[in-house]
């Protein structure tokens, strides 16, 4: 048996709870053992990380204190495999910088429709937009056999950095009511290897509706196993 911490909370739009439940069966599965905390606070405990083969996260915003960051980085420095979606993961934390480093890949926004259309609902910035497969990236397990494919969701303009294996990129298009004056391409789904640990993030996963489209389940599954122990 392995074992997996879920760590969830956060703005409950991204629906927590929800989003992770649809994983735990899929890792029980396959063989894991899992144990949720509804805190950082887990984090702390270098002991018992030290026993985890995977953390998946999905706790957007909020923050994090010094000792749980530290054990946290700690715990994936030494072999602690740790995954997430949407802003579960790349929106967590914006009080630590060195988390930002960790995951590589912060959450700047995801541009809406036009302005006189907005109703102040989540659906103002469900955008349809393509998931593209990096071609060098084709054969990685993570996205093996997946063709670039189309939601409708938010999509993430994310801040990055070169040390990240992308997977998917997304593009922003250019529009009459944007400031920005030509396309902007971020990365979507990546991979990170940070001491003996790997690191898996996928941008699309706004809700559970999204997490249940067959390209990024597949994904996220993949993903889950990839950054595995």
């Amino acid at each position: 048996m392995k074992n997996a911490l879920v760590v969830r909370g956060g703005w409950d739009g991204h629906q927590p709870v929800e989003a992770t439940n649809l994983f735990i069966p899929f890792l029980e599965d396959n063989g894991y053992t899992v144990r949720i905390e509804e805190s950082t606070a887990v984090y702390a405990d270098a002991d018992y990380l030290a026993t985890v083969d995977l953390i998946v996260q999905c706790n957007t915003m909020t923050t994090i204190e010094k000792e749980e960051f530290e054990g946290l980085r700690a715990a994936v420095e030494a072999g602690t495999g740790l995954a997430g979606w949407h802003g579960g993961i790349a929106d967590s934390y914006r009080n630590n910088s060195d988390y930002l480093q960790l995951i590589g890949g912060q959450f700047a926004c995801h541009p809406g429709n036009h302005p006189d259309t907005l109703t102040g609902e989540q659906s103002d910035n469900y955008v349809p937009h393509t998931i593209n497969i990096v071609p060098e990236a084709a054969d990685h397990p993570i996205v093996a056999g997946i063709s670039d494919f189309d939601l409708v969701t938010e999509q993430y303009w994310v801040l990055a950095d070169d040390y990240n294996d992308v997977l998917a990129t997304t593009t922003q298009a250019v529009r009459e009511w944007d400031a920005w004056t030509r396309p902007v391409t971020s990365p979507a789904i990546w991979t990170r290897q940070w001491g003996q640990g790997r690191i898996f993030v996928s941008t699309p996963g706004h809700r559970v509706e999204i997490l249940q489209d067959d390209n990024v389940k597949t994904i996220i599954e993949r993903g889950l196993l990839w950054a595995s122990r």
